[in-house]
């Protein structure tokens, strides 16, 4: 990923963590915990990526899968070492009356 520019980081890690917070949480993050969660899993699935394959090569997409892999890798150990808690702030869509 290092092509990338700075924009081009902050629209795959927005994109990959949106996606991410969804599968995972059921629901997204927030705006900003998704670019958050996205570019620390671009960071992430880009390690993983370089030590599976050092010289691979990939466009937007294949950025966007990387950092989606991440993003999931990442909110799933943090829901383990959260016991199992939504992330989001315990917001659940339902209200107590």
């Amino acid at each position: 990923m290092q092509s990338h520019h700075l924009i081009g980081w902050l629209v795959i890690g927005l994109i990959a963590g949106a996606l991410a917070g969804r599968l995972v949480e059921g629901r997204g993050l927030g705006c900003l915990a998704n670019l958050v969660v996205g570019v620390a899993g671009a960071v992430i699935g880009g390690a993983i990526i370089d030590q599976l394959d050092p010289n691979a090569r990939y466009g937007f997409l294949g950025s966007v899968v990387v950092a989606f892999i991440g993003a999931c890798v990442l909110l799933a150990v943090l829901r383990l070492l959260s016991g199992g808690r939504p992330l989001g702030g315990g917001r659940s869509g339902t209200s107590i009356r």
